[in-house]
């Protein structure tokens, strides 16, 4: 949109530029080697800047700096410590452990920033503290709960930092408070949890304690409609982003849900997805990073400012009579 502005006999053409997320930059490709992707789920950034991605059909974890220079790697296939079948998703703590969730495993891993086993918890089942096929994990920027969803029993646990169990929370089904195989959560600033839905097409808000809060979305192609949303992440400003999976995009919203904007559609090309499934911010909410699962890499975004750009300079003749 462009705008005449008279100041001081000067005729100023300007281009008023809208405020969105842009594409920054990407890395990663196929394969097995270093820096190389096979369906990567989860990504995660710890506090220092660095970026923890889950590299799923692979059974490890990489990191690397914020722009994507390879650090390094842990974890292969298997039943030990420090092995993972399928790992889903990655969460790293204000003290820089790192969560992983061992989806076909049915645990919960976690690691000093470079990769040393420290712990473990869970095993198959529908107990307390027990998991099936746990997909998204998510520690609360205070305290330390870790929040895990529990994706094949349908529910929400939470625990302690060392996985002593707290609590849990939801049911199969569509009603408030209910999921339909939970693909991820994560813990707001203010205590809230926010769980993506999958299979009902929605998010929805509870407390740190599974008080049911909120929610919002429904199935379709539209703005703050969903298509399997598989990850979710909250802004230290409340915002809310959701990687709408099967709608090749990213949409994000206020804290209660109201719809602020979205970007993405189906490709390879710079800023397009094939089925994005983890999603993070940076510290400073600045940047967002998407794991492009069947594009085999990582994505990062950055807030445009809204500006205006100078278009055109000209003289008035006659300002007045």
């Amino acid at each position: 949109m462009k705008r005449a502005i008279v100041i001081f006999g000067i005729l100023v053409s300007v281009t008023v530029v809208s405020a969105d997320w842009v594409y920054e930059g990407k890395w990663g490709s196929s394969g097995t080697g270093d820096g190389q992707f096979n369906d990567p789920n989860g990504v995660a950034e710890a506090s220092g800047g660095n970026v923890y991605v889950v590299d799923t059909m692979n059974h490890r974890v990489q990191y690397f700096t914020a722009t994507g220079s390879y650090l390094g790697k842990w974890g292969s296939y298997g039943l030990g410590n420090g092995q993972f079948t399928l790992p889903g998703a990655i969460d790293v703590a204000p003290g820089g452990y790192v969560y992983v969730a061992d989806t076909v495993n049915s645990r919960i891993q976690y690691f000093t920033a470079t990769g040393s086993y420290l712990g473990k918890w869970g095993s198959y089942g529908s107990g307390n503290g027990q998991f099936r096929d746990p997909n998204g994990v998510a520690v609360a920027p205070a305290g330390g709960n870790v929040t895990v969803a529990d994706t094949g029993n349908h529910r929400v646990q939470y625990f302690t930092a060392t996985g002593s169990f707290l609590g849990a929370w939801g049911s199969s089904g569509s009603g408030n408070g209910q999921f339909n195989w939970p693909w991820d959560v994560d813990a707001a600033p203010g205590g809230y949890v926010y769980g993506a839905d999958t299979y009902n097409h929605r998010i929805q808000i509870f407390t740190g304690t599974g008080s049911f809060f909120g929610k919002f979305g429904s199935f379709g192609y539209g703005n703050g409609e969903f298509n399997y949303p598989r990850g979710v992440a909250v802004a230290l400003s409340g915002n809310v982003f959701v990687a709408d999976t099967s709608n090749h995009r990213v949409q994000y919203f206020t804290a209660t849900g109201s719809y602020l904007g979205r970007w993405g559609s189906l490709g390879s090309g710079n800023g397009q997805f094939n089925n994005p499934y983890g999603i993070c911010l940076n510290a400073a909410g600045s940047r967002v990073y998407v794991a492009d699962v069947l594009n085999d890499r990582i994505q990062y975004f950055m807030w445009e400012n809204t500006a205006l750009a100078p278009a055109s300079l000209g003289r008035v003749k006659v300002l007045f009579k």
